[in-house]
């Protein structure tokens, strides 16, 4: 059995992290269809099947360049979204110490200490000074 399964899966893509997103997605949505009723059961219902089909679709592909395209995508934008998230952790953090400013002109965020006055800030980046309340 082992090897049969071995010769099917030569030359396949195979399980990659955005696999296992979708299959923990699929679960998620079963057990949200187990505990909601109706209409809102039917589109959870619809979301796991259509993880658990693509996913398997994704398993056995053959066009391994397309695969890891995609699983590229998706690491990239879950790194994107885990980046922001603990950026912004980090500021709800040191939100009671200091305070945040954007740059006029390029837009950065700039750290400042609370409770000196009107104060002239310098943008790290680009070197424009700006006058905010801390």
């Amino acid at each position: 059995m082992r090897n049969w399964l071995q010769k099917v899966m030569m030359g396949r893509y195979g399980v990659d992290e955005f696999n296992r997103c979708l299959n923990t997605t699929a679960l998620i949505a079963l057990v949200l269809t187990i505990l909601f009723k109706g209409l809102l059961s039917t589109v959870f219902w619809l979301i796991a099947i259509t993880a658990l089909v693509y996913s398997y679709i994704r398993m056995f592909s053959r066009n391994t360049y397309k695969r890891r395209a995609e699983n590229n995508a998706y690491l990239t934008l879950r790194y994107n979204m885990t980046r922001k998230l603990s950026g912004l952790k980090q500021r709800m953090q040191q939100k009671k110490y200091y305070r945040f400013y954007k740059c006029p002109k390029c837009g950065i965020t700039t750290r400042v200490p609370k409770g000196k006055g009107k104060i002239r800030i310098t943008c790290p980046k680009c070197g424009e000074s700006f006058v905010r309340k801390s």
